[in-house]
């Protein structure tokens, strides 16, 4: 079993790592009441760690001769993350509502991806800026919202 973990490290660290990042970004969108959370979060940074470790492994078996193309399975994350944004977009009348969490899936996709590669510090740092824009543009907006609000009615 020791064997298995000490084999199989640098798969783990990537997929606990883009996991526990996705987590972060879930959590914040907990806090502020958002449908798409830790688990969402969480799954499409795993699931796009996933696809990048098996791209890169498949090129790494076939090799170069083989037409096989590892941008390929990348770009195919991308256009999932897609569909699953835009089941989070919703109309409401006048009102346009998910295209936060829409957009933090997005990121949510690349920061896996970032972590599936390897790109341990590029994931951090996006996480980090993920969630510094989350937080303080959510404090920024609110007080802002209120007024435009009042003038409203």
């Amino acid at each position: 079993m020791n064997e298995f973990f000490i084999q199989n490290s640098d798969v783990i660290i990537k997929l606990v790592l883009a996991i526990t990042l996705g987590m972060l970004i879930g959590l914040e969108r907990f806090m502020v009441h958002k449908e798409a959370g830790m688990k969402t979060h969480a799954l499409v940074a795993l699931g796009s760690a996933l696809f990048i470790i098996i791209s890169e492994t498949l090129y790494i078996k076939y090799g170069v001769n083989s037409g096989f193309d590892p941008s390929r399975i990348a770009s195919q994350i991308i256009v999932g993350i897609g569909f699953l944004g835009a089941g989070s977009i919703i109309l409401q009348g006048s009102r346009l509502s998910g295209l936060t969490t829409a957009s933090g899936l997005w990121v949510t996709a690349g920061i896996g991806m970032a972590c599936g590669f390897g790109l341990f510090s590029l994931a951090i740092i996006t996480t980090f800026f993920v969630l510094l824009i989350f937080i303080s543009l959510y404090i920024i907006e609110k007080p802002i919202r209120k007024i435009i609000d009042n003038k409203d009615n």
